[in-house]
């Protein structure tokens, strides 16, 4: 019965209060991404969890010390907008891509173990028992003959997403700023090369399903993989919900009506700062640097040609979530560039009208960047991006 009945918008919040993860149900089959009326302090705290901060013995103190905050005062906002502290968090987390893993594909209990960023075998059954009240064993013998993913080449995952995301007009946009030999669009598929413990790896995203899509991987290492793929969630805009912002616009005169058209429009990310940071600086030049710097990787599709070169100097601290005055406080940029730069980390605030395609935008319409579109530029930026169909 209703009354009887009690509600929880992450699995992490549900087993702090004592429940156990429902055997037949797959949470992690749902898109979960943190709800876009949390603080910004939250957000970001999030992002840095998913980047890894509380694994390997990392703590809520350090991880409150990257924030600004206490851990005490962290642990209070996380269980008032999240309903579990950071550590609850990332352990579901873990836990929850490792039953994904175990459902979906062949790896052995040992490589779902480390590639679920757990530091020992375990510490994984344990954590297992306490999420599931289950063995790893138990739940792969429980698995379904559908759960198991056949992918031609790679490991195939799903990447959940909510209802009414609009991939190809969030593929509009990462089309427009792929990095040249490093990311390609090709009909409906986004393509990537990445470094995974020095060695290059490949990432392709397409459609998967009425309520997902469909990563491939293809890497030398397991390890870590949560990672991998929560970052490839990141880049195509799976990891924040909009529809709070998405509401509040479609009333607005200006964008109302592009926003009604495409509601489910994602917010693009990046792979990392780093890489961000390096476009918008050198802009034409990108593609002498990638082929100069980064590492050659022959025999790919879609003229992917190099890995880009791993993070160095000032901009190899930029993390999701930064906002735009911490941005503009690194040598090198400016607060034009800022923008540009936060926009992809995440930043709900940043209004990058150096992007060509908003600057179009924006003279076509006839407009001003408008305060009224405060807290979600970030939003309204997408929107007129992808209205423009401009490219850079």
């Amino acid at each position: 019965m209703p009354r009887n009945n009690v509600t929880f918008e992450h699995a992490a919040a549900a087993e702090a209060a004592g429940f156990r993860a429902c055997l037949r149900c797959r949470p992690y089959r749902v898109a979960g991404p943190v709800g876009s009326d949390a603080p910004e302090l939250v957000c970001r705290a999030v992002q840095l969890i998913i980047g890894g901060a509380l694994d390997h013995d990392g703590t809520e103190e350090a991880l409150a010390a990257r924030v600004g905050l206490s851990a005490r005062h962290l642990r209070r906002l996380f269980l008032k907008h999240l309903g579990a502290s950071p550590d609850q968090l990332a352990r579901s987390r873990r836990a929850h891509f490792a039953r994904r893993l175990l459902d979906d594909t062949d790896l052995t209990v040992l490589d779902v173990a480390f590639a679920s960023g757990f530091g020992s075998l375990r510490q994984f059954n344990r954590a297992i028992r306490e999420v599931f009240r289950a063995s790893p064993t138990d739940l792969r013998d429980r698995r379904r003959r559908a759960d198991r993913l056949v992918a031609d080449g790679g490991l195939a995952l799903r990447l959940p997403f909510l209802p009414g995301y609009d991939w190809p007009a969030t593929l509009g946009l990462l089309s427009s700023w792929a990095v040249p030999g490093v990311e390609s669009v090709e009909g409906e598929t986004y393509r990537r090369t990445i470094t995974v413990k020095d060695a290059p790896g490949l990432l392709e995203i397409s459609p998967g399903g009425a309520d997902h899509l469909l990563l491939r991987a293809h890497l030398p290492y397991w390890e870590d993989l949560i990672h991998v793929v929560d970052r490839a969630s990141r880049i195509v805009g799976l990891d924040t919900d909009h529809s709070a912002g998405v509401e509040v616009l479609s009333d607005d005169p200006v964008l109302g009506p592009l926003v009604r058209s495409r509601p489910g429009l994602a917010v693009p990310g990046a792979w990392s700062g780093y890489e961000v940071a390096t476009q918008v600086v050198l802009g034409s030049g990108l593609a002498d640097f990638v082929a100069s710097r980064g590492s050659a990787v022959p025999g790919l599709p879609g003229g992917l040609t190099h890995t880009f070169p791993l993070p160095s100097g000032e901009f190899a601290v930029l993390e999701p979530g930064i906002g735009v005055a911490a941005v503009a406080a690194l040598p090198g940029l400016d607060v034009e560039q800022a923008h540009r730069v936060a926009f992809r980390l995440g930043c709900r605030e940043a209004f990058p009208t150096g992007e060509p395609a908003l600057a179009g935008a924006l003279a076509e319409l006839g407009v001003s960047p408008a305060t009224r579109w405060h807290p979600w530029s970030a939003l309204a930026a997408a929107q007129l991006m992808a209205a423009s169909g401009r490219t850079r």
